[in-house]
This record gives C-alpha cells, sequence and structure tokens, in this order.
C-alpha cells in the first residue's frame, strides 16, 4: 500500500454495517502519529508538564480543545510525540470526564483529562461528581488566564480566568492545586497521582496559568523520579480487630457479608468466595457498585438489586452477625431491613471512605452502627480475616432454592426481561463485560462470574453518563477477550450521544444497547404517585416525560458519527438476529448502537425503593 504523510491513509476500507443505512468506508488506524519534536529549536514550560505525564505512563488524556491549554496542547503533540498520552478527542468536556472515569473502573489506574479554562470545567462538573461518588481516581488538568492581567488579550481571556477556578469543584474533589513555575507544577502534579491513587479513591484537578505554559525556558528542570512518589500501600488492619471480627463471624448462627466496593482484582474474588464459603455466610452483592461475588453462588441472598426486596429485608433480618466489606450506603442498607427498629445484628464495618467525607455533599450517606470498625480497605481485611476464621459448620436450612428462571415464548412486545434473555442467547459463551444497566434491570436477567462482568454504575446518579463511560470502559477493554456492552437508557443515550463519535474515531469496538421506552419514565413514577396522593388524574403523568412526536431516530443518530446503527427493532421476532448481527460486528472492530422499542416498566423492588419517601 501507497505510504502518505496523511496518518489515517495507511489503513483499510470496512463498509459499515447495519439496518436502514448505507455502506461507507471507516479508516481502521487508530494512532495518530506526530512528528518528532525539534528539541534545538528551544523548550518552553508546558513541555515539562508533558514529560512528566510521559513518566506517569499515562497512555491517553482526553480532552475537548480549548486555547487556555494551547501550550500544554502542542506539547503532548509535538514534544512527545502524541505518544504516551495520545490525545483522545472528545465532544464534550462531560464526555472526557465519564471516559477516563469509566477506563479507572476497569483498570483501577487514572487517565488524564484537560479542560479548558473556566468553561470546560464548568462543563465537565457533574462528570466529576460522578467519579468523586464513585470513589474513582481521575486525574484533571485545567488552564485559566494569564493571570497577569496585562499579558491578556481583550474580552476573552478575561472572561476565561478565575481567582480561584478550583472553587468550582472543590467540593467533589479530593484536591486541587496552581501552581506558579514548572518545579511547583512537577510537585503538584505528583501529589496529585498520589492523593487520587490513595484509598479512598477519587479525582483531582491541577490548574495552569497559561503564561506558565507558554513561557520559553533555557532548559527544563530535571524530571522526578515518579516511582519515588507513588501512593502509599493499603493499611494493614488491626490484628486485635480482625481477632475480634474473626470470632464473631465463626461463632454467629447466621452471619451475612455484604460485597460492596472492592477492586475488580481476580485473587481478590476469589478470596472474598473462600471467605463466604468458609462461613457459609449468606452473601447480598448491590448493583450500584461493580461485580463483587458470583450472584449464581449458592450463598448469594438475592439477584444483586439497587434496593432490597420484601424477601431479602427478611433474610438480612435473619443475621446476627453482619460483615460490611464497603458497602456502599450502609445505614439505608440495615434501615430497608430494620426500619426504625434497632438493628438486632452486630455489624463490622471495614471501609475508609469516611476520609473523604465533607459538608457539602450528601453522597456519605447515612450514619451506620457499627460494633467493630476497621479503617482500611477490605482487600487487606480479607486477606487477613480468611485464615483467622473457623470452617463453619453447613446449614442448610438456612438456604432457598434459586428462583427457576422464566423462559417464556415469543412475546408481542419487547419487555427488558425478553431483551436480556435475547442479548444473552445471542452472545452465548462470549465473554462479556456489561459496563452499564439501566434502572430498568432487574438482578436475576444475568448471572456475574467474574469482576468484569459488571462495572456498576456512575456514582452519582445522574443522565447523560452513560455514553462517555461506555468508550472508556470498551476502550480500557480494547484488546482483551471481553466484548463490551453498555444497555443505556433513551434519555441517557440522548444526553450523551456525541460522546460515541470518539469510539468511531478511535475505532473503539463496543456494543451499545438502548432499552428505549421513549420516556424518562423514572419521572413517571413520580408524577403517578403525586397524582396519587392528591386525588388528580394518573392519566397525565406521561405529560413533560415523553421523548417521542417526534421519535428520535436512535440508529441514524448512531450512523451519522460513523457507528453502526441497527433499528429500531420493535419487533421480538428480530431482536435476537439484530443481536447476533451487531455482536458480530462489534468482533471485527467496529462499535455498534442497537435501538430496541421496549416496554416501560421497573422491577418492583425498584419501583417501591425509587418513590419511597423519607418518612417511610
Amino acid at each position: 500500500m501507497k505510504t502518505t504523510n496523511d496518518p489515517l491513509a495507511n489503513s483499510a476500507s470496512i463498509p459499515t454495517e447495519g439496518r436502514q443505512s448505507e455502506k461507507e468506508t471507516i479508516p481502521v488506524t487508530i494512532h495518530k502519529n506526530a512528528p518528532s519534536p525539534e528539541l534545538n529549536k528551544g523548550v518552553w514550560g508546558s513541555d515539562g508538564i508533558a514529560e512528566l505525564l510521559r513518566a506517569f505512563e499515562i497512555p491517553y488524556v482526553c480532552i475537548n480543545p480549548g486555547s487556555s491549554y494551547r501550550g500544554l496542547h502542542d506539547s503532548i503533540i509535538n514534544y512527545n510525540g502524541n505518544i504516551q498520552p495520545q490525545m483522545v478527542v472528545c465532544l464534550h468536556e462531560e464526555h472526557a470526564v465519564a471516559m477516563a472515569h469509566a477506563y479507572a473502573k476497569v483498570t483501577g489506574k487514572p487517565l488524564a483529562v484537560i479542560l479548558h479554562s473556566n468553561v470546560g470545567l464548568m462543563h465537565a462538573t457533574m462528570a466529576i461528581f460522578d467519579a468523586w461518588c464513585d470513589r474513582v481516581p481521575v486525574l484533571i488538568l485545567g488552564a485559566t488566564g494569564p493571570v497577569d492581567a496585562a499579558k491578556r488579550r481583550p474580552w476573552i481571556d478575561w472572561l476565561h480566568t478565575a481567582r480561584d477556578q478550583g472553587a468550582l469543584i472543590r467540593h467533589y474533589t479530593k484536591w486541587d492545586d496552581q501552581p506558579s513555575s514548572i518545579p511547583a507544577a512537577y510537585e503538584s502534579l505528583l501529589r496529585a497521582m498520589q492523593i487520587a491513587q490513595t484509598a479512598p479513591k477519587g479525582p483531582v484537578y491541577v490548574c495552569f496559568d497559561a503564561e506558565l505554559q507558554e513561557s520559553k525556558l533555557d532548559s527544563l528542570p530535571p524530571i522526578p523520579a515518579v516511582e519515588r512518589f507513588r501512593a502509599p500501600t493499603p493499611s494493614v488492619p488491626d490484628p486485635l480487630a480482625v481477632r475480634e471480627a474473626a470470632e464473631w463471624l465463626s461463632n454467629a448462627k447466621n452471619p451475612v457479608i455484604l460485597m460492596g466496593r472492592v477492586s475488580r482484582d481476580e485473587a481478590a474474588w476469589q478470596m472474598r468466595v473462600e471467605l463466604a464459603e468458609k462461613l457459609e455466610a449468606t452473601v447480598f452483592t448491590d448493583l450500584k457498585v461493580g461485580a463483587a461475588f458470583p450472584t449464581d453462588h449458592e450463598l448469594h441472598a438475592a439477584p444483586p438489586s439497587h434496593f432490597l426486596s420484601p424477601d431479602a429485608a427478611v433474610r438480612l433480618r435473619e443475621a446476627d452477625v453482619i460483615l460490611s466489606l464497603d458497602w456502599l450506603d450502609l445505614a439505608g442498607m440495615l434501615k430497608q431491613a430494620w426500619a426504625t427498629s434497632e438493628v438486632t445484628a452486630k455489624v463490622i464495618q471495614v471501609s475508609v471512605d469516611q476520609y473523604v467525607h465533607n459538608g457539602w455533599s450528601m453522597d456519605h450517606q447515612g450514619l451506620p452502627p457499627a460494633d467493630l470498625y476497621l479503617a482500611c480497605e477490605p482487600e487487606p481485611f480479607v486477606a487477613a480475616l480468611l485464615p483467622a476464621v473457623r470452617t463453619r459448620t453447613r446449614n442448610p436450612l438456612r438456604r432457598t432454592a434459586a428462583a427457576a428462571r422464566k423462559s417464556d415464548d415469543t412475546p408481542s412486545t419487547i419487555s427488558i426481561a425478553f431483551l436480556a434473555r435475547e442479548l444473552k442467547r445471542a452472545l452465548g459463551d462470549t465473554a462479556v463485560s456489561l459496563i452499564r444497566l439501566p434502572l430498568s434491570w432487574s438482578g436475576e436477567f444475568w448471572d456475574f462470574r467474574h469482576p468484569l462482568d459488571y462495572l456498576g454504575t456512575e456514582g452519582g446518579a445522574g443522565v447523560g453518563s452513560g455514553p462517555g463511560m461506555a468508550v472508556g470502559a470498551a476502550l480500557a477493554l480494547r484488546g482483551t477477550n471481553r466484548l463490551p456492552v453498555a444497555i443505556l437508557g433513551d434519555g441517557d443515550f440522548l444526553m450523551g450521544a456525541t460522546a460515541f463519535w470518539t469510539a468511531a474515531n478511535m475505532r473503539i469496538p463496543l456494543l451499545t444497547v438502548v432499552a428505549n421506552n421513549r420516556s424518562f419514565f423514572n419521572d413517571e413514577l413520580h408524577q403517578e404517585r403525586i397524582a396519587k396522593q392528591r386525588g388528580r388524574p394518573t392519566e397525565n403523568r406521561w405529560i413533560g416525560q415523553r421523548i417521542d412526536d417526534p421519535a428520535p431516530d436512535l440508529a441514524m443518530l448512531a450512523r451519522s458519527q460513523g457507528l453502526n446503527g441497527f433499528g429500531p427493532v420493535n419487533s421480538p421476532k428480530l431482536l435476537f438476529e439484530t443481536f447476533v448481527e451487531a455482536a458480530g460486528c462489534v468482533k471485527q472492530g467496529h462499535a455498534c448502537v442497537v435501538d430496541v422499542h421496549i416496554t416501560p416498566g421497573y422491577s418492583p423492588a425498584m419501583s417501591a425503593g425509587i418513590l419511597r419517601s423519607s418518612g417511610e
């Protein structure tokens, strides 16, 4: 093939496949090469920042372009050669942070994000809040200024300069700084990476003055040895507390383990399984966080969910000792089982989350009772606890048989349960990572048997993060044996739809299924509840909620950005073959969107949990 100076010209042509689409050519090359820098022409402040990012071995930096960091942009391209990190162009700042958020959920490592001045930071705030609530490390870089007012351009530099830019997000980041020299920038970045990766992990923000970036230097200060500034190793739990916890659990009649925010590490997963089996403990998991325990294991009490079902609440109330491994909202979990009554079980709380609680946000949830509180991460605690507990005698009376999975004949409409069944059937034995699931999803639809089988929610319970997070997780999974699948609601999809352009641009394989009920259905339920309370017509609940008349063509929206679009699929009979075709397309390296029109509805536990008022 003839070589040209166009980095995308040396690539094969791939026909776009999909229903209601025409064939088109998409190049497959994902790395955009940049020429080597001519270092003999001098160095600039931002070159030092770029070189330190390279020393961190950060593979990608997610950006939406902005002039405030034009110096750093140039350094990453023309000094680093667009390698480590490689630029990932996003069409909105919120997508850039969401991508880094989901990448870290898969790998445990932070990506870099660069946000343009105050306006780009304002765009990104929701995604930053999500990463904060989800306790995920993200290295966010920003820019402002020039801080020296005498050096500002008329109009625009005044609008895009803030005296304290970090104040915009200080309540939901772990740390922020605005260094005023290159040596100070080195220290700031080292500290930021260290803090972001120290549990409880979270986003950090470092802002660079435009003048600092664009100042010419005689030479760069030496780059520090980054290995000397790594995050601390996890805290080791108190041996006396471990021994006491082991005694309580070993002597319990009905021990329960709440598997909460834990790592994606396979060895840690296996230790949790061994602990539960050694104790014969009943296990609960949560759809709000990633997979933590095999959901088809005989010790798993109930399908993972956002809220407890009545039957699951009964199982939890039977416990005499509860071990919480950083369970998200432990107080709320106990309240669902015991309501306003005193919790009769002894509670062992294992978490360091309290170190990031502050007075601005209530994301820390309620204050739970704890008879034994260990300020450490779940992984070192389980490692210390496992050899300390005694093997308990099997008690089959505690177990209940798993409910039979329904496999109805082809229905006349597509429910979320039927969608799940047909998708699973189409994917067969393929190793799948479920990146996101809609609120209508019920835990019995799909079993999780590996820590990467399901990645959990966005953390902040907002709408619109799903597309960006889907692309970021798929980027992290690219090159593995796992097929990334995101099942999104239509409202979530439409708010962040342009994030999928980055998947096409970066050639990221990804299967996105839109569970499209043509409504912000969650709020329909709230409006129905209010109407009933006030004796008003519930038939009007849809007004101000429906995404219809006209119905957006989601498959066309995907195709317009270079993805493969399928649908809308209205017929249950076509769903399986559509999923087979789309999955095959993803396996060939494409990003695909399947628009499936489903009937609205939530599980009873989900509906009850969403609609429950504070007094109930």
